[in-house]
């Protein structure tokens, strides 16, 4: 059996979490394939809004299999506290809930490495949400790292203080003033270790290998964003790991030519969080009403997300990178009320006009060329077919379709599950 992959194409928050809770009836198994706590899905129905940050977003559908795969990186402590958040659900955890032991382990020095890192670059800095990210993926590609696997081991403890006090040298080496209490921090983490001892660790690329081979269907969740992609994204305002495609392949163990379906999830603005080149960023009340009526604040991190126009450059670009064969366009009830929508088609780069995304999208080098298109001023919320949609939406996404060339299956109309058109 094949895999379907599902990703976000701008620099994240695009509404994976809703998208992934209305496909997983469709999947016997919802697999995880990179990134840590840093990355919020969030999940609304029934009038509760959900936030996960490792747990895959089937949990909540009794028939699936939720996978934290090999390319996660998992902090025990935040775990635990996502578990303990989802406990009045009663969800079988110990069932349903699968981790690899290669995934690695976000230690209590690393978080202190990222604060360390980040306050050194003053200026420089990249916008790291300082949940220890970035330090455990070096710890990885340097041989370094410890992972979910070596729980199991009796000398897990000498291991862990071997890491934690080269860590500690690092944090010196800094030379930034920081006030913390490791013991503090180290009680809570083995705790928290405990805790995750209960449940299952698996050697995930077996089980997914007999998964296929039994026949069973399976959808890889990406977090983050393509334009955040350690390598084709705007680096180095980029997170830690791979969140193209190829992330799906490394980050769980299943073979290129099993990935079936590509979905790619973008909203129908852009937005970003924290530093780093956005070249339809708006500074207008445009903006503002994008950022006020979308709600648009980090689900974990609580920053405040720019807002700009649907770049269709860098979507290509996404959409090319990835292979997308499915488009779902989230958000498009936030567009309700402007007169006009402007959609760049592509940038003058340097002076001369490009329609690829370039090596560098700094502002000195890169101005986005628009196209307008007329908006419309219904209430998208509680339209239910593709029918209801007013025309210049209709209009909107044709466009959208043509310039791309991949269609668009899904229009989100709201946070809400049942918020959801099928095109």
């Amino acid at each position: 059996m094949t895999a379907d992959l599902l990703l976000g194409l701008q620099w994240g928050d695009e509404g994976k979490g809703k998208i992934v809770d209305v496909l997983t009836s469709k999947y016997d198994i919802i697999a995880r394939f990179q990134g840590g706590p840093n990355a919020g899905h969030t999940l609304e129905f029934d009038g509760i809004k959900h936030v996960l940050r490792t747990i895959p977003s089937g949990i909540f559908h009794k028939n699936s299999i939720n996978l934290i795969g090999n390319g996660v990186v998992m902090d025990p402590v935040v775990f635990q506290k996502e578990i303990e958040g989802l406990a009045k659900f009663n969800i079988d955890f110990k069932n349903r809930l699968l981790i690899s032991r290669k995934a690695h382990l976000i230690l209590p020095t690393h978080r202190l490495l990222d604060a360390a890192s980040e306050t050194a670059k003053g200026k420089a800095k990249i916008g790291s949400t300082l949940k220890g990210i970035g330090p455990t993926y070096m710890d990885k590609t340097g041989r370094n790292g410890l992972r979910v696997g070596d729980i199991e081991l009796e000398d897990f403890k000498e291991r862990y203080r071997h890491l934690a006090d080269k860590h500690e040298a690092m944090i010196e080496f800094y030379g930034v003033a920081m006030e913390y209490n490791l013991e503090e921090l180290e009680k809570e983490f083995f705790e928290a270790v405990e805790d995750l001892r209960k449940l299952q660790f698996i050697d995930s690329e077996e089980y997914l290998y007999q998964a296929q081979k039994a026949g069973k269907s399976i959808l890889c969740e990406g977090a983050q964003g393509s334009l955040l992609d350690v390598d084709f994204g705007t680096y180095p305002f980029v997170t830690s790991s791979n969140t193209t495609a190829a992330g799906a392949c490394t980050g769980l163990g299943i073979a290129p030519n099993k990935i079936k379906e590509v979905f790619g999830i973008f909203k129908a603005y852009t937005t970003r969080v924290g530093s780093g080149p956005f070249p339809t960023e708006l500074f207008d009340e445009d903006g503002a009403t994008m950022a006020r009526v979308g709600n648009e604040f980090g689900s974990v991190t609580g920053r405040q997300r720019r807002c700009g126009w649907l770049d269709l450059v860098a979507l290509k670009y996404a959409i090319r990178v990835n292979g997308v064969t499915q488009l779902m366009m989230m958000k498009g009830d936030v567009l309700s009320g402007f007169e006009t929508l402007k959609v760049a088609t592509s940038y003058t780069y340097k002076g001369q006009p490009i329609d690829h995304l370039p090596y560098n999208i700094e502002e000195e080098n890169v101005q986005p060329v628009y196209t307008e298109l007329k908006g419309w001023q219904a209430d998208l919320t509680g339209m239910t077919t593709y029918d209801e949609l007013p025309s210049e939406l209709k209009t909107y996404i044709e466009f959208i379709e043509k310039e791309v060339e991949v269609p668009i299956k899904v229009i989100s109309v709201g946070p809400d599950r049942k918020q959801t058109i099928l095109k």
